[in-house]
């Protein structure tokens, strides 16, 4: 399933989009549903689309549906032709991965284990179930978020086909782009960890003064609702720590401890980490990060200057998840090691596995021959006329 990764998305991509494009027919012909509608404010989103009239949004939604279903079809098992397709899926992946949805993907990633708990025990307080957290507004923002992802890596599949590249890895043959070397990648991977880290702590510093009692940012009356609200100042304090844990884990792209495991994780302590279990979550919460920066930057006027620190903090996430996109991209290009399908790379080279030391030159197949003091001789058959050899 993982070698043919380009297949089954190319297929997935074709089939979300013709759900929902009869979906938008449905809906345009007066059914009931839809997910954009004005709502009460409890079961709304912030989504870019909320509120949009359902006679604009649902023809057009059909007809990108049943034409990307097609598009999605032809970039899968078609030989590449031009930039159109490629472009067409990258707009669509942008559009529904980044700007349509809020902060709803982000907010189901970091509640995730409450949310197995509540599926069991109920929910506290006054809500009823799930099904009062993950209405259909918000449900159909996942499904929607979701196709952005599918759209991403079918563009990606058909541009490396375009470039006659390895569909798996995305490298060429020949000499592969400076930047994209190991030693490249490291410097500028630094770069974008730092403007990670720092990116989040205004909203590490807000949500924890507030914890503490102190407005920053916002009015006092409303520091005092939230307060008065069950748990509201207990989830922003623990969005605080995961933030600043996500700060340190961010680190561990670029130092030692990210390649082989630390001391400390002593059952572990001394092999190897495996690529993927720093690439995979820096990565999802890099791409959950980035609309929900959007939603706050939308949601910019609808807040006074005296109430900065609701919204302000949160619209760095755009900047937080970008430089996070980076700097995961930046290890994947380190340690992607020999490729499995095209046999290109550096098998399970690490630069910081062993600070202070290069890799030594690889020894010529072929000794170099010893300077002689020697004039050279030329054999004595190579100065007789060609008549008497």
């Amino acid at each position: 399933m993982r070698k043919n990764w380009p297949v089954w998305t190319g297929c997935a991509t074709a089939l979300w989009s013709f759900v929902y494009g009869v979906l938008g027919v449905y809906w345009t012909t007066g059914g009931e549903g839809y997910p954009f509608a004005k709502v009460e404010d409890d079961r709304s989103t912030a989504s870019l689309l909320e509120g949009a009239p359902v006679d604009v949004v649902a023809p057009v939604m059909a007809v990108l549906g049943f034409t990307g279903a097609v598009v999605a079809i032809l970039m899968t098992v078609r030989r590449p032709r031009g930039w159109l397709p490629q472009a067409f899926g990258a707009v669509l992946a942008v559009g529904l991965a980044l700007a349509i949805p809020d902060y709803t993907p982000l907010a189901v990633l970091a509640l995730s284990p409450a949310l197995l708990v509540f599926a069991f025990t109920g929910i506290p307080g006054a809500q009823g179930g799930l099904e009062d957290i993950l209405y259909w507004h918000r449900v159909n923002v996942l499904l929607i978020f979701l196709g952005g992802l599918l759209w991403a890596a079918t563009a990606i599949a058909y541009h490396r086909r375009a470039r006659e590249a390895c569909v798996s890895c995305g490298r060429r043959h020949g000499r592969p782009v400076a930047w994209t070397t190991p030693e490249s990648a490291l410097r500028w991977g630094r770069r974008a960890v730092w403007v990670a880290v720092l990116s989040n702590v205004p909203y590490e510093f807000t949500r924890v003064a507030w914890y503490f009692g102190w407005p920053l940012g916002i009015s006092d009356g409303f520091r005092q609702e939230m307060a008065d609200t069950p748990w509201m100042l207990e989830i922003g304090l623990a969005m605080a720590l995961l933030g600043a844990g996500g700060g340190i884990l961010t680190h561990g792209l670029v130092q030692r401890w990210g390649e082989v495991y630390p001391r400390w994780i002593w059952w572990r302590a001394g092999r190897r980490v495996p690529p993927s279990r720093a690439i995979v979550p820096a990565t999802i919460v890099a791409v959950v990060l980035i609309p929900a920066g959007l939603m706050n930057l939308r949601l910019i006027d609808d807040n006074p200057g005296s109430a900065w620190g609701l919204v302000m903090p949160g619209v760095l996430w755009v900047v937080w998840g970008t430089a996070l996109g980076v700097a995961a991209y930046a290890y994947y290009l380190r340690r992607r090691g020999t490729c499995v399908r095209c046999g290109q790379g550096d098998p399970g080279r690490d630069l910081l596995s062993a600070p202070g030391r290069q890799a030594a030159p690889k020894p010529s197949a072929e000794p170099a021959p010893e300077p002689s003091a020697e004039p050279a001789l030329r054999p004595a058959s190579a100065s007789r006329p060609a008549g008497d050899r």
